[in-house]
């Protein structure tokens, strides 16, 4: 959906920096940063999201929606609240305290269970909660997350974990609007088609 792609480039949700690149956690640089949260700020931005999360899943059996933590939570918690169903939400791992949860609310053994994601770069943080939510006896229909980098990897470890992923928009789409528009050059444009085929191979280059 270009008018998502839309939105998170108008409010610096996605950002495009070919020329001064952003450092990623895993220490890749990278021309793109995403951090889908500020879409909570923006009342109509949000409501988009939402309306086209449940546009995206209308055709999808399902019991429980469930967050990825941190970032997959509010739009989840929105998207079951819309749809009046049950929410759950996945740490990254269990609760070192207490009962050791890693699974927050009621899951029922057998539950069809939709993941909401923000953003699919390499899927794993959004497998690893299916994994969870598999091993507590639930069944995962699906991921859903709101903005993909539509890398290479991403398709090959879904694959790897019998999942399937969707996402409102994509990394391809964001950069036909980001050229459309005129915040990126052709060499720019260049540049990000090439870092989405191979970023460690665009990181070595740009750091070398």
């Amino acid at each position: 959906m270009k008018q998502i792609a839309e939105a998170l480039l108008k409010i610096e949700a996605v950002t495009l920096s070919p020329t001064e690149p952003y450092t990623w956690s895993s220490g890749l640089k990278s021309p793109i940063y995403c951090d889908n949260r500020l879409t909570l700020s923006y009342p109509d931005i949000r409501n988009r999201i939402i309306d086209g999360l449940v546009d995206a899943v209308e055709s999808i059996e399902i019991d429980v929606i469930a967050g990825t933590a941190t970032a997959g939570i509010p739009h989840g918690a929105l998207l079951a609240d819309r749809l009046g169903l049950p929410f759950i939400y996945v740490r990254s791992s269990a609760k070192g305290h207490g009962k050791g949860n890693q699974i927050e609310g009621r899951l029922d053994s057998g539950a069809r269970v939709l993941v909401i994601e923000d953003l699919l770069s390499t899927g794993m943080s959004s497998i690893e909660a299916a994994q969870a939510i598999r091993e507590a006896d639930g069944e995962v229909v699906g991921i859903q997350a709101i903005f993909s980098y539509g890398l290479p990897i991403l398709e090959k470890n879904l694959a790897d974990s019998h999942l399937e992923a969707a996402s409102l928009t994509t990394f391809l789409e964001l950069i036909d609007v980001a050229q459309s528009t005129g915040i990126l050059n052709e060499s720019e444009i260049l540049s990000l088609r090439e870092w989405q085929q191979d970023p460690r191979a665009w990181s070595d280059l740009v750091t070398s």
